[in-house]
């Protein structure tokens, strides 16, 4: 069976086909920021997603008029098919798509597979910065709200069954061995998962390559555990970045209408004043 939403992937071979058409633009995000200046695909635009994806003085994402901003200095219009791919698999680049699909920009795909994967496959970078023309990107006039969990709709997840938590990091950061990636400075007063979340980490969606696991295995790998058919589900991670990777793989490759991602994950949970927090296996 194919994906319920085959249309928001591309393949490397769309892109390397698609580098000069007008109506497409190109968008690297990384986790090592400085990998884009290293060297990206033509006419690849570069996110910094500490600076540019986050809000410089909040913990918040980017507001309506900072991200209209930054869709405008890409070079992108509200007709523009956005293309994502980034390092780790894309990891970013999801997040940078769900910002997208929040503010209404609809017209995205992702590069599947990634930067690795065009890469591995010996297609060339460039160093030089591409050079775009700012347009007016129109500030949106409101939030899809319903991609996206806060505090209290975890809260009360807790208390309500047909609502399942998915917790996508390492199995360590699950039961609290540790608290954050080696590495990682975003971090948490406390280590341990949100009581009855499943621990299904994002990596186990991807096959060797970086590409998306086939619309079978993905099913296999959610289904009874936070794929019931009764309710919705919220997937988080440490920041968000890692569970709008599962988030894209629920809602648009199974087809779940009902999935949120808890961006403020574990660096708002684990810093939460009375909070409750399972250490262990759960």
């Amino acid at each position: 069976m194919s994906y319920a939403h085959p249309e928001v992937l591309v393949s490397t071979d769309w892109v390397a086909t698609h580098l000069n058409d007008t109506g497409v633009r190109l968008i690297e995000v990384d986790v090592d920021t400085t990998a884009y200046d290293s060297g990206h695909i033509a006419g690849a635009v570069g996110w910094n997603w500490q600076s540019q994806l986050n809000d410089p003085v909040r913990r918040d994402i980017p507001d309506k008029g900072a991200f209209a901003g930054l869709l405008g200095g890409a070079g992108v219009t509200p007709r523009t098919t956005v293309v994502l791919y980034g390092d780790n698999n894309n990891w970013f680049a999801a997040f940078a798509f769900w910002l997208l699909q929040l503010y209404g920009h609809t017209s995205a795909r992702l590069m599947n597979g990634g930067r690795a994967k065009w890469v591995a496959e010996g297609r060339p970078l460039v160093t030089e910065k591409t050079r775009v023309t700012p347009t007016k990107y129109p500030v949106p006039k409101k939030v899809n709200a319903t991609l996206r969990a806060k505090r209290p709709d975890v809260e009360r997840a807790l208390k309500n069954k047909k609502v399942a938590l998915v917790d996508v990091r390492s199995p360590a950061e699950f039961v609290g061995d540790i608290i954050a990636p080696p590495g990682m400075t975003e971090t948490a007063q406390r280590a341990g998962h949100i009581p009855g979340a499943r621990s299904i980490p994002w990596g186990q969606a991807v096959a060797v390559d970086g590409t998306f696991k086939p619309y079978e295995e993905l099913l296999q790998l959610y289904k009874g555990k936070v794929i019931d058919g009764k309710g919705e589900i919220i997937a988080y991670c440490r920041i968000g970045e890692r569970s709008s990777h599962t988030w894209f793989a629920l809602k648009y490759l199974l087809g779940q209408k009902k999935v949120r991602n808890y961006d403020g994950s574990w660096t708002e949970w684990g810093n939460l004043v009375g909070a409750p927090i399972v250490k262990g296996a759960g």
